[in-house]
This record gives structure tokens, C-alpha cells and sequence, in this order.
């Protein structure tokens, strides 16, 4: 097949996912061609490597608000704009893959909206890769946007000025959001399949858009996530943005529960850091006598290092879609202690490769680690079994597979 891809993705795990999922459709065979907008990250997992990568323009730039009137302004315009910005950057992408000989669109996820309108302007199949939607329309991250503002304290403050000003600019970011949200289900519409990573992504679509989804497992490298041989040591890790999402002070809490005699160091391996939160995290550490170390932006060779060696990965994140971090853990040899929800559900079996927890109950959540950490030989079974469950489950061979059923299916309806 000649499969035309587009995406506007960070680095992260879906631009992993897309990474894996272009090289695999190369070595079967296909022939793959890619377009994004500048704003995609063009250094982590490069598709370039293996195909050709057309870098389209995006026209935006935020506006400036100088005044509480350009604020005002700016909360509505700097959403409508670049959904105008995203509107003509993909009628320029699907005038170039319409004229192209292909055979199909493969979209992916974008960072400023999760659906872009790519799919009403090309005339192929097109199937759209969704990670997840925009979570932060939908999930409390950690609060609603559509909240109301608290009412004023005092009654003579609806009369200042403040708290109208206050309201008003609230009305119009609301209002924007709304637009953006429009904008999002029409432009999901637009595809004649979409695909995510596990059944609750497909709950979250379902719930988002009230649009049907499949789900398409994804894989794991298990190349380069492999046992090295590497000796287990006194630190427990994490891994995943800085971010409010992925839950770190979850797990700071939990080995403050652990008796300080046994307690283990806490390493976070982050792909991106809000620095706000990383300072607030570590003075939670700090405060709960846990000794807290984030690492960003590390090599692969490293990535690989700390997870062999790590006693367990903590796996506290917010509602994650899928989550490759258990996984890549597991075909290290590494057990994991998760909460139980979201996509890792699906991904972790109890007492094979990793413990579930019920809710983020510290002392929960501590106890298994613990169990872990004074049970080398538990930990050695459990990683072997992690590692054999990987093999047998969730290769990129068999991810590529369930990817090339649903390519083959809607190409052959053409």
C-alpha cells in the first residue's frame, strides 16, 4: 500500500507509537510518506529516518494582551485563530496527498487539538490513530474549564469592578473552549474509522465525541527494552512528564509510608518538566523525608539502565489512556505497582507482572513496594514473567499485525 501519514505530535509516547507503527509499515513492504505542521518535534524518534517528511507551514502566533481588553480578546482569538491556522495548514497537506497516488491517510494525534480537519479534505480512506481527546476539556486536570468562578464573598463585590472584569474574561475563555470542542467532534467525524490504544480510550471517545472507536493494541521495543543483567538496586522509578496528569505526588506519598530503614530512593525520568510542578513535587519530597531525583530528557541507553536496575516502576498517573511505561518496564525484567485506572488496567495482571491497586491509598500503594523490595527473589520471578508476558503479548510485530487489518480493510472498501 502507499499510505500517506499526518500528525502534529510532541515527543511522548504517541510519537513513539507512530515512530513504531511507520518503521514496521516500511520493513512490510509499504510506502510511507508523512506531513506535519513546524510545531510537531522533528528530533525525538525522527520518522525522517525512513521516509519522507513534508514540514507544512502553520501561520499563528499567539496574541500579544497588553491591557485587560486584549486579555479578554486574546482568550477567544488565540483558539479561533489557530483553528483558522489548522484549517488552511491541512487544505494545503491533503491538496499534496489528494495529488499523491495513495492508497490511504494515516492521521495521528495533534497537540493543539487531538483532531484537526485533515480528514474533510482528503479524498481517500482515512483512518485516524487517536490516542485520546483533549483531556483537559474533559477531566479535572486538575479542575474543570467549564467550573463557574466562585461567587463573590462579599456582596459589595459584585459591585467593584473586579469581579465582573473577572467574570467576563471567564464567559469569553469558556465560550472558546466551546468552539474548540465543536471544532474537535466535527473534525472526528470526518474519518471513517478511528483507532485508539485500549478499551478505555475507547470509553473516553465514546464519552468525548459519541463516536465509536476500535482499539488497536500498540507494542513494545523488546530490543531496546531488555534485560542487561544489571543488579536490582535501592530506588524505586517513574516515568512520564512533570506534569499534574501523571500522578508523582501519589507515589512520593506512598514510600513516605515505607519504615525509613527499608525506604527507597524515588527516580523520575521525565520527557518534559513544568518546572512549577518539579519544585512542588520536590518540596513535597522534601517534607515527607523521601529522597526524590528527576532526570530529563535522558538517552535511550539510559532510560534502559535505570529501569533494569530500579526495584520497580511506580506507576501512579492520572487516568493515562494506555501508558508504555508499565510495559517497557516489564520487558526489562522490572515488576510494576500500579493504581488501578485507566488503560493500564488492561496492561497489567496481578501477580505476573505487577501488583494493581485499588485506589491511590498510600499506605496501600506503599505495601506493595515494600513487599517488592524485601522479596529480591519475587522480584526476580516477577520480572522474568513480566518479560515472557511482554514476549508473548505486546510486540510491536503483533501490534503492526492489528494495524495492518484495519489498513487493509478500509483501503480495500475504496
Amino acid at each position: 500500500m502507499k499510505i500517506a501519514v499526518w500528525h502534529n505530535l510532541p515527543s511522548g509516547g504517541g510519537k513513539r507509537a507512530l515512530y513504531h507503527h511507520v518503521r514496521g509499515l516500511v520493513e512490510r513492504g509499504h510506502t510511507v510518506e508523512s506531513w506535519c505542521p513546524p510545531t510537531a518535534d522533528q528530533t525525538y524518534l525522527p520518522l525522517s529516518e525512513f521516509i519522507g517528511e513534508h514540514i507544512v507551514p502553520l501561520d499563528w502566533q499567539p496574541r500579544e494582551a497588553k491591557t485587560y481588553l486584549d486579555k479578554v480578546k486574546a482568550d477567544y482569538f488565540n483558539v479561533t485563530d489557530k483553528i483558522k491556522a489548522m484549517d488552511k495548514h491541512c487544505q494545503q497537506c491533503a491538496q499534496e496527498i489528494n495529488a499523491g497516488g495513495f492508497d490511504m491517510l494515516f492521521a495521528n494525534s495533534c497537540l493543539m487539538f487531538r483532531t484537526t480537519p485533515i480528514g474533510k479534505y482528503v479524498k481517500l480512506p482515512k483512518l485516524l490513530y487517536l490516542q485520546e481527546p483533549f483531556r483537559s476539556l474533559y477531566e479535572a486536570l486538575p479542575k474543570l474549564p467549564w467550573m463557574a468562578l466562585p461567587p463573590p464573598k462579599r456582596k459589595k463585590d459584585i459591585l467593584s469592578l473586579k469581579y465582573p472584569k473577572e467574570f467576563l474574561q471567564n464567559f469569553i475563555k469558556v465560550q472558546a473552549l466551546r468552539v474548540q470542542l465543536r471544532e474537535e467532534w466535527l473534525n472526528a467525524q470526518a474519518f471513517d474509522r478511528i483507532l485508539v490504544n485500549s478499551m478505555f480510550s475507547r470509553e473516553s471517545i465514546l464519552r468525548a465525541y459519541g463516536l465509536d472507536a476500535k482499539v488497536c493494541y500498540l507494542g513494545i521495543d523488546t530490543e531496546l527494552f531488555r534485560p542487561t543483567g544489571r543488579s536490582k538496586e535501592d530506588f524505586v522509578v517513574g516515568l512520564g512528564s512533570i506534569t499534574f496528569a501523571k500522578g508523582i505526588e501519589r507515589t512520593i506519598h506512598a514510600i513516605s509510608t515505607i519504615p525509613k530503614k527499608i525506604r527507597p530512593k524515588f527516580v523520575w525520568i521525565g520527557n518534559f518538566s513544568s518546572e512549577q510542578h518539579q519544585k512542588k513535587m520536590e518540596t513535597l519530597a522534601t517534607s515527607l523525608d523521601v529522597n526524590l531525583h528527576f532526570k530529563v530528557y535522558v538517552s535511550d541507553e539510559e532510560l534502559v539502565a535505570l529501569l533494569n536496575r530500579a526495584v520497580a516502576l511506580t506507576y501512579t498517573a492520572r487516568l493515562e489512556p494506555f501508558g508504555f511505561a508499565p510495559l517497557e518496564a516489564n520487558a526489562c525484567g522490572t515488576p510494576v505497582v500500579a493504581v488501578a485506572e485507566g488503560g493500564v488496567r488492561e496492561t497489567i495482571k496481578e501477580g505476573i507482572n505487577g501488583f494493581l491497586i485499588d485506589d491511590d491509598n498510600p499506605s496501600a500503594i506503599g505495601q506493595a513496594i515494600s513487599r517488592l523490595i524485601e522479596n529480591p527473589k519475587l522480584v526476580q520471578e516477577m520480572g522474568a514473567s513480566a518479560r515472557q508476558y511482554i514476549i508473548e503479548n505486546w510486540t510491536w510485530d503483533a501490534a503492526l499485525d492489528r494495524l495492518e487489518k484495519y489498513l487493509f480493510n478500509y483501503s480495500d472498501q475504496s
